[in-house]
C-alpha cells in the first residue's frame, strides 16, 4: 500500500483526484457477516454469549446465521470484484482458530480464511487483516478476558497461528479493532459483550487490549510480516470550555493514540482515573511494548462530539469520570443510527493527526453511514449514502491536499450485517442483504463508488 503522497494533476480535466496508487475498498468483520457460529470446530465467542443474553440485542437478534459469508465468500468476493474494490478489510474470527483461546489451531477455521485470502488474490483484490473485531473467545473472558494480563499473551500466541498460515500472502496486518469499544462499551457501560459495567475493569482491558497489540506486533515482526498497524475509532470532541472537551477526548481518543505512537499514557487522563484504578496493571516494559513503530494507523470515523460544561450532569457511562460534562446534540442531519452528519470532522481530525502525533501513514479503515434502507423493484436507491460519501470523500481529499499522508479509504460496510447491538436493524452495507433469502442487491451507492474507483476521484 505504498502511494505517493502528491496528488495527481490534470489528467483528468473535471475530475478531483486522488493520489496515484490511493487504495479504495471496503470493509467487514466476522462475527458480522460469516454465520456458521457452530460450524468446523469454531468455539463460542462473548458475542455468542451477550447475543442470546436477553434483552441485549434488538429483538434477540444473533450472529448464528448473520449473511452466510462462511458459505457464500466466493460470490460476495466477485460482487467486490465486479464493483472494482482495490482492497478488502476483513476480521479472523479467534474462537474459529482456538475455540477455547489458547493451544493448538483448528485448521477446518484457517483453512476458510485460506479458501478466503485465495479467492481475493485470485479477482486482483489485496486483503487487510485484522485480527481481533471484538469476538473474543468464551473460555479467555471466563478467565476475565482483557481484564486478565494473560489474555494479551494468548493474543499474541494467536497472531502466530495466523501468520504462519496466510502471512504470505497478507501485506497488511491491524492487531486491534477499536479498542475504545471493547473496554469501554464491553467493560464499563456494559452494552458490548461482555456487558460488564465496572469502569476499573474498562481501563485494565484497555491496558490489555494496548499489550496485546504491542505483543503482537512484536510477533509478526518476528515471523517477518511486511505491515503491521492497528485501527482506532476516532473523533474530534469540540468544544469552547478546554476541561469538558479533555474528559472525553482523552478517554475516546488519547489514551490509545498516546501510547501506540508516543509510548506514554497522558497524565490528565491517569490522574483522573485514579479513582477507579491505581494502574497497577502497567508493568514495566509494557509501553516500550505499545509504543514500538507501527507502519499504518487505521482512523475510524464517524461523527465527531460537541461538549460543553454541565454542572450536575451524570457522568455518561462510555465515558468514566465525565461529570459535570455535557453531549451537545447538534440540529442537522443525521443517520438512522441518530449519528450527526459532519464530514468537516474527518478533514479536522485528520489533520489533527498530523499536527500532534509522529508521521504515521494513515488508512481510512471505515467510513459510512446507516440509513433506512428499502428493496423496491429489485433497486436500493440510497441517494443519502451516496451523498454522505461523496462529502467525506472531499473531507479526505482536502486533509490530502493539506498535507496529510492518506494512503487508503475503506467504505464501511461492504454489506448489510449484524450491526452488534441494534441487530439487523440498521443497515450500513453498500450492498443490500435479504436475511430471509441471503440474496445481495448491490446499491445505487455502490455503483456510484464503482466509478468513484474507476476514476479516482471525485466530479469536481
Amino acid at each position: 500500500m505504498t502511494v505517493s503522497a502528491e496528488l495527481a494533476r490534470g489528467a483528468q480535466p473535471g475530475v478531483l483526484e486522488f493520489p496515484a496508487g490511493f487504495v479504495w475498498g471496503t470493509a467487514t468483520a466476522s462475527y458480522q457477516i460469516e454465520g456458521a457460529a457452530r460450524e468446523d470446530g469454531r468455539g463460542p465467542s462473548i458475542w455468542d454469549t451477550f447475543a442470546r443474553t436477553p434483552g441485549k440485542v434488538h429483538l434477540g437478534h444473533t450472529g448464528e446465521v448473520a449473511c452466510d459469508h462462511y458459505h457464500r465468500y466466493a460470490s460476495d468476493v466477485a460482487i467486490m470484484a465486479g464493483l472494482g474494490m482495490g482492497a478488502y478489510r476483513f476480521s479472523v474470527s479467534w474462537p474459529r482458530i482456538q475455540p477455547d483461546g489458547s493451544g493448538p489451531a483448528n485448521s477446518r477455521g484457517l483453512d476458510f480464511y485460506d479458501r478466503l485470502v485465495d479467492e481475493l488474490g485470485g479477482h486482483g483484490i489485496t486483503p487487510i487483516l485484522t485480527l481481533y473485531h471484538w469476538d473474543l473467545p468464551q473460555t479467555l473472558e471466563d478467565h476475565g478476558g482483557w481484564t486478565n494480563r494473560d489474555t494479551a499473551e494468548r493474543f499474541a500466541e494467536y497472531a502466530t497461528i495466523v501468520h504462519r498460515r496466510l502471512g504470505d500472502r497478507i501485506d497488511l496486518w491491524t492487531t486491534l479493532n477499536e479498542p475504545w469499544c471493547s473496554a469501554f462499551l464491553g467493560y464499563a457501560a456494559g452494552v458490548h459483550a461482555p456487558g460488564r459495567t465496572d469502569p476499573g475493569a474498562a481501563f485494565a482491558a484497555a491496558h490489555h487490549l494496548l499489550l496485546g497489540h504491542g505483543l503482537a506486533t512484536r510477533e509478526l515482526r518476528r515471523a517477518g510480516a511486511r505491515q503491521v498497524g492497528i485501527t482506532l475509532n476516532l473523533a474530534p470532541v469540540r468544544g469552547s470550555d478546554l476541561t469538558a472537551v479533555a474528559v472525553p477526548d482523552g478517554i475516546l481518543n488519547r489514551i490509545f493514540l498516546d501510547p501506540v505512537l508516543r509510548g506514554e499514557y497522558p497524565t490528565d487522563v491517569v490522574r483522573r482515573a485514579e479513582r477507579f484504578t491505581d494502574w497497577s496493571f502497567v508493568k514495566e516494559g509494557d509501553l516500550a511494548l505499545i509504543g514500538a513503530p507501527i507502519d499504518m494507523l487505521g482512523v475510524n470515523y464517524y461523527h465527531p462530539f460537541q461538549v460543553e460544561p454541565r454542572p450536575g450532569q451524570p457522568a455518561n457511562p462510555v465515558f468514566p469520570g465525565s461529570e459535570g460534562v455535557g453531549f451537545i446534540d447538534k440540529p442537522g442531519p443525521t443517520t438512522a443510527m441518530g449519528w450527526p452528519i459532519e464530514a468537516d470532522g474527518l478533514t479536522e481530525l485528520l489533520i489533527g493527526l498530523k499536527r500532534d502525533y509522529p508521521p504515521v501513514p494513515l488508512v481510512i479503515t471505515e467510513n459510512g453511514a446507516a440509513f433506512e434502507d428499502v428493496l423496491s423493484g429489485g433497486r436500493v436507491s440510497d441517494e443519502r449514502r451516496i451523498a454522505f460519501l461523496d462529502a467525506h470523500f472531499r473531507a479526505a481529499h482536502a486533509a490530502i491536499a493539506a498535507g496529510v499522508d492518506l494512503r487508503g479509504y475503506l467504505v464501511w460496510s461492504f454489506m448489510d450485517n449484524f450491526e452488534w447491538a441494534y441487530g439487523y436493524e440498521k443497515r450500513f452495507g453498500l450492498v443490500y442483504v435479504d436475511y430471509a433469502s441471503q440474496e445481495r442487491v448491490p446499491k445505487e451507492s455502490a455503483r456510484w463508488y464503482s466509478e468513484v474507483i474507476r476514476r479516482n476521484g471525485l466530479l469536481a
